[in-house]
């Protein structure tokens, strides 16, 4: 490929790149159910990028867990590590996305783990509404390929940036996911939180061995 200039080179590599912006959610941040520490900071360090980087990126999407019977993921005597209390709930607000990340106005935007455990943004299907879908109509828009691996496919997506909550699950999740699936990928530790730094060590180290970029 041939660049006439450094501005046609940045368009070019604009054009290649997505943002992911994964569950930032009132319900992971202070005050929720399974709030993480420092996850209103982020949710506003993320606002000030995209409005910053947004002219990077030919492709943002949010990702949200918005359960409606997740089965076993939710428990009463949750050992959180496979259960979890309930959170995400569809419909209520502190499963809709962080007013921060709302205020930007991003135009995809993938909901996951309505009737099953959901981690990684790629379980997901885009759904721009606040509507709480059947078993069927999941079943159906997952079938006809309203995935986030197709939305980055048909937008000629080869580099992915992963940012949100919480670093050591769905972000670590979404972000196995996108490198399976062939992508370039860079996580910004400026622009997540782990649920424990512990587990945060634990999966930058997971991510690092599978050759996601911390950035």
């Amino acid at each position: 490929m041939r660049y006439s200039g450094f501005g046609t080179f940045q368009e070019e590599r604009s054009r290649a790149r997505a943002l992911i912006v994964v569950d930032v959610q009132p319900t992971f941040c202070e005050g929720g159910e399974l709030g993480v520490q420092g996850g209103n900071a982020v949710a506003e360090r993320i606002a000030d990028y995209v409005n910053e980087h947004r002219s990077e990126y030919a492709y943002i999407a949010t990702t949200q867990d918005w359960h409606i019977e997740p089965g076993t993921h939710w428990s009463e005597h949750p050992d959180f590590v496979d259960t979890w209390p309930v959170h995400g709930k569809a419909g209520t607000a502190n499963a809709e996305l962080h007013p921060a990340i709302a205020a930007l106005n991003i135009e995809h935007h993938f909901k996951k783990g309505q009737y099953s455990p959901s981690y990684s943004g790629f379980e997901g299907f885009e759904d721009n509404t606040d509507r709480i879908p059947t078993r069927e109509e999941v079943s159906t828009a997952m079938a006809a390929g309203r995935t986030l691996a197709n939305g980055l496919k048909t937008a000629g997506i080869t580099r992915v940036d992963v940012v949100g909550l919480a670093e050591s699950h769905c972000v670590k999740e979404t972000a196995l996911d996108a490198k399976k699936l062939g992508f370039e990928v860079h996580v910004i530790e400026n622009l997540t939180e782990p649920v424990s730094e512990e587990l945060g060590i634990a999966a930058r180290r997971q991510m690092s061995e599978a050759g996601i970029i911390l950035d």
